[in-house]
């Protein structure tokens, strides 16, 4: 019984001791957070999807703390915690533009020629080894086996009739469809852009026909209409110069192909 007692005094003993070398040692060797950090992190909305370019949340709290990053990166929370970040910064949050995904391409099934059927694994990566461009004739096409829909935490992305499409109400523009996409067809476009080009193919136009129906043939007709100036066919694919686009529509219309599309613009909540 006696050495039962001897070895909990003796435990409890050198619990103590560690216990006050643990404390001192925290002392000595703490360092002092920065409270902007706490507060801005706590002002994010914790989704950690890697838009803002830094390492998830923390990354980017660190980053604003620091000085190193603006206070309207969080493309989750847009507009509301772009001003609570800056006002916790003591800072001016900006203006900022609401930027969504876009597919530039339109080869559904049906219009898309095939290059052969694959039946591998439902993967876009996995499919571009066969042939180095995947089942599509074009080199440009979506594979449309959704590598960008899995990467998306906010059901905007989804793979219909055999291409991807977003939904421009839940894109938040994290742009994890962009970096999940070995084709890189999907980009960064201007929520309130009122046309887009559906492709991407730098083929020329005999190329283009032969393995799409509905892909850009560079008749620059689209060129030639715009009042502005806004849309030039450049490596035999009309591109659309945002800045300068008026949203007039005359582009679309004389499209032959049907691959400038006029967006519906809702109100914007952020």
């Amino acid at each position: 019984m006696d050495n039962v007692l001897s070895a909990v005094l003796v435990l409890g003993i050198m619990g103590g001791v560690f216990g006050a070398v643990l404390a001192v040692a925290a002392r000595i060797f703490h360092v002092d957070q920065d409270e902007h950090i706490t507060l801005v992190r706590e002002a994010l909305p914790g989704a950690n999807c890697g838009g803002c370019g830094y390492p998830g949340c923390d990354g980017y709290a660190a980053a604003v703390a620091a000085g190193e990053a603006p206070p309207d990166k969080c493309v989750v929370g847009g507009l509301p915690v772009a001003a609570k970040v800056a006002e916790i910064m003591g800072i001016d949050a900006g203006a900022q533009e609401k930027m969504v995904a876009f597919v530039h391409c339109s080869g559904e099934e049906g219009v898309a020629k095939k290059f052969f059927d694959y039946t591998g694994p439902q993967d876009c990566v996995a499919a571009m080894r066969f042939g180095n461009q995947g089942p599509k004739a074009c080199q440009f096409s979506c594979i449309g086996l959704g590598n960008c829909a899995r990467a998306c935490q906010f059901d905007a992305m989804h793979v219909e009739n055999g291409a991807a499409v977003v939904d421009r109400e839940k894109c938040v523009g994290c742009q994890a469809c962009v970096a999940a996409c070995p084709k890189d067809i999907i980009k960064m476009v201007p929520y309130n852009q009122k046309v887009l080009v559906g492709c991407r193919s730098k083929d020329k136009g005999a190329q283009t026909r032969k393995v799409c129906d509905v892909g850009c043939i560079a008749c620059m007709r689209c060129q030639k209409e715009c009042p502005v100036g806004a849309i030039v066919v450049k490596d035999n694919l009309a591109q659309i110069d945002y800045d300068k686009c008026i949203g007039c529509g005359k582009c679309a219309e004389v499209c032959p192909r049907k691959i400038i599309h006029p967006q519906k613009i809702y109100v914007q909540t952020r």
